[in-house]
Parts: C-alpha cells; sequence; structure tokens
C-alpha cells in the first residue's frame, strides 16, 4: 500500500478496513486478520496496526474477543458506512463542488457521470 502523507497512517489503514467491510467481503461476526498479519501486509509497525484496531473497536465497527481475536460487530457495515458518509459530507464534499463550480460542471452532468461510472464498474 503506497499511504500518503497528508493522513495519518493508521488511519489510511483503517479505510482499508472501512472499504472491505463496506463491499461486505467482512460481514458482521466475521473474524478479521490479526494485528500482526495486518502489520505484515502493509509493513508498518504492528504498534501502528494496533492504533487502527483501537480506532475501530473505539468507533464500535470491530470488537475483540479475547485470547481469539478481533471480529466485525455485527451492526460494524452500518456504523462504517455512517462514519465514511460523514467523513465524506464534512471533509470531501465542499471539494467536489468547489471542483464543479469551477469546471461549469452541473447536477445534471454530474448525474449523467455517475451513471456511466456504475454502468462500468
Amino acid at each position: 500500500m503506497d499511504f500518503k502523507e497528508n493522513q495519518a497512517i493508521y488511519l489510511q489503514i483503517a479505510n482499508h478496513f472501512f472499504e472491505n467491510i463496506l463491499q461486505k467481503k467482512w460481514n458482521g461476526g466475521e473474524k478479521i486478520p490479526s494485528i500482526r498479519d495486518m502489520a505484515v501486509e502493509f509493513e508498518v509497525n504492528p504498534n501502528t496496526t494496533m492504533r487502527t484496531f483501537n480506532y475501530l473497536q473505539d468507533k464500535g465497527i470491530i470488537y475483540n474477543k479475547r485470547g481469539i481475536g478481533y471480529y466485525v460487530a455485527d451492526d460494524g457495515y452500518e456504523k462504517a458506512r455512517a462514519l465514511k458518509k460523514e467523513q465524506f459530507v464534512n471533509e470531501d464534499l465542499s471539494d467536489v463542488f468547489r471542483n464543479m463550480q469551477m469546471l461549469g460542471i452541473s447536477f445534471e452532468d454530474l448525474q449523467r457521470y455517475y451513471q456511466q461510472f456504475i454502468k462500468n464498474n
């Protein structure tokens, strides 16, 4: 994974978790890879992945079964979706609107581009 410099690494790893949960690769009640496995996969210090796990646990998206491992919360999908939606609205949407205004893109154009995107993915 190529990390961006403008965001903490543990949050970028958390985004990987969000993607897996929101794409339903990891479902509620399912065990997820261990802290060590994730540290090896992302080539980071285990303390960094521990910070990711703590963040996701604080948000109620994952939970720990002591001695067994970490699992996606039963309502992890809903919580992940709500958190990512809030982040998108608060952090990204103003940039989208600003670019639309500068580039002369209307909501109708945006809808057409979105439909094309959905069709191709």
